[in-house]
């Protein structure tokens, strides 16, 4: 008869139970919600309205959309404490990471050079 998955967890050594449980948290924040991840960092949504300067049924509706503009998702994020950058991925280039401020700056650069002609 086959073991179960409980008991090969029990036979690895601690070091590796601690390796595996540290790639597990990684990957399950990589795909965690909003929602989540405000909860996991042990703020409310008032605490994230308050910070962004909207009311709480607001952050709920932005916590429930399944598409958020790149702009209030750094909002969000940096009500929270953290930043967002996005990762451009290219075959046979390494991956390029693009940071939202710099983003943004870009933006404004290039919006100026417009209205000046």
């Amino acid at each position: 008869m086959g073991s179960t998955l409980q008991q090969k967890i029990d036979q690895l050594s601690p070091e590796y139970k601690a390796e595996v449980e540290a790639r597990a948290d990684e990957l399950i924040l990589e795909e965690l919600s909003l929602r989540a991840l405000r909860k996991g960092l042990k703020r409310t949504q008032v605490e994230v309205a308050e910070a962004l300067g909207i009311g709480q049924d607001t952050v709920s509706r932005l916590e429930n959309r399944c598409n958020i503009m790149v702009s209030t998702l750094n909002r969000y994020i940096k009500a929270i404490g953290g930043e967002v950058s996005i990762v451009a991925e290219f075959p046979d280039r390494p991956p390029v990471k693009l940071t939202f401020d710099k983003l943004s700056n870009d933006l404004k650069v290039d919006r100026k050079k417009l209205a000046t002609g």
